[in-house]
């Protein structure tokens, strides 16, 4: 609040407040190696692209590197699908947009709820005025085709929601044959994969996946802030024929089909200002992974996750997920080892290693101990440092029964 207004340039002679000291002092951020759940490092290679500068969000040029951008997704996603796009926030933005735009309040929606993800997606719809069916199992738990088709005959909803990446238990959930089914019920599927894309085998076309998207932090190694995603025909026939508008204006398809070239239209008109950096990032990533081939970063991940597994059993600890066919590549978890207070072994590997592990979310919280080596932080090097950072807080860290 001004005191008082020189009349002569109508500025204020003093003000009632200083700004806080710490916006005069250069900005501080440590190195660490992040082998949590994510976000991940970044490569050189996309943190320069993210530093280039700045053109404006509705330019020619702009729109060129959108185009490039959908063009990476439908690779990475496996997908022909000319909704695909990426939305300007996280994860938890797709995973908004998908549900936003698909389900009208009073529709059925049916969640497979085996971690925190199939929990958010089951209060979202609840919020949006959905009736929410649950199958519920606890962390590690994962769902039979059986059991999905029994749901869907007895809830008939318009949509199922499947994680394939539960970073909350470390599970890769099976995928195939569960379009098909939730076909037969005329019912469309969602799929997560902000934890698995990348680092286990996702084919969106050939799995009949209606809706998918990802984050642009886990192995695609860009920084938080931008969310792949993609719709099928069938989703698009449901999202473009609703009874009323999205409740959310940002997350309407309808404008963003437009500013992502995606409706036909022969221009494109202003909606939000995108993240240009961000896009800059997750173009730079998704060519990385375009260079690399997706079976081979398929089958890095996979070996690099066998090579740290055995490590760890070495050690004498446990791992979370007992078949080895169901843990996800890019998030193991383990289960806190007998006598150990979890946070007291994470807090001396992040001050005495610089290494970011975590522990459970949501359900899991208390259960496990979870690490991600993915992407660009995916290598033997990286499974060592992590795997003697551990043998090391075993050794130091006193046994409790906290």
């Amino acid at each position: 609040m001004f005191k008082m207004l020189d009349k002569r340039n109508m500025m204020p002679r003093s003000v009632l407040s200083r700004c806080a000291p710490c916006m005069l002092r250069p900005l501080e951020a440590p190195f660490r190696y992040l082998f949590g759940p994510g976000p991940s490092n970044v490569p050189p290679r996309v943190l320069a692209a993210g530093g280039r500068p700045i053109i404006g969000h509705m330019h020619s040029e702009m729109f060129g590197i959108m185009n490039d951008i959908k063009k990476g997704i439908q690779y990475a996603f496996q997908t022909s699908n000319n909704m695909t796009l990426a939305m300007s926030g996280s994860g938890h933005t797709a995973m908004e947009c998908a549900l936003f735009n698909i389900v009208e309040p009073g529709e059925s929606v049916l969640v497979a709820i085996n971690g925190i993800w199939g929990e958010r997606v089951a209060e979202i719809s609840e919020r949006m005025g959905a009736k929410v069916h649950t199958l519920v199992k606890t962390p590690g738990g994962h769902f039979t085709n059986a059991e999905i088709e029994q749901a869907l005959a007895k809830h008939k909803p318009v949509l199922f929601f499947l994680t394939h990446g539960e970073s909350s238990a470390g599970l890769v959930h099976p995928v195939d044959g569960v379009g098909d089914i939730c076909h037969k019920y005329n019912c469309l599927l969602l799929v997560d994969s902000v934890a698995s894309l990348g680092a286990a085998p996702l084919l969106m076309d050939q799995q009949n996946i209606d809706i998918l998207y990802t984050g642009s932090q886990k192995a695609l190694n860009a920084p938080p802030g931008t969310a792949p995603i993609s719709f099928s025909e069938r989703a698009c026939h449901k999202m473009f024929n609703r009874k009323a508008k999205p409740v959310s204006y940002l997350l309407d398809m309808t404008h963003l089909s437009n500013y992502w070239g995606n409706d036909g239209k022969p221009e494109r008109t202003y909606h939000h200002t995108g993240p240009v950096s961000g896009f800059f990032a997750l173009r730079e990533s998704l060519a990385i992974l375009a260079e690399t081939g997706l079976e081979n970063s398929w089958k890095h991940h996979t070996e690099v996750a066998e090579y740290f597994w055995k490590g760890l059993e070495d050690l004498g600890l446990k791992l979370f997920i007992k078949d080895k066919d169901l843990r996800l590549p890019s998030v193991t978890t383990i289960a806190i080892p007998e006598g150990y207070n979890w946070k007291e072994l994470l807090a001396y590997i992040m001050k005495h290693h610089r290494i970011e592990f975590t522990g459970g979310l949501g359900p899991s919280v208390g259960m496990l101990l979870r690490i991600g080596l993915m992407g660009y932080n995916c290598n033997k090097a990286n499974a060592a440092m992590a795997l003697a950072a551990l043998e090391d807080a075993l050794k130091q860290c006193r046994m409790s029964k906290a």
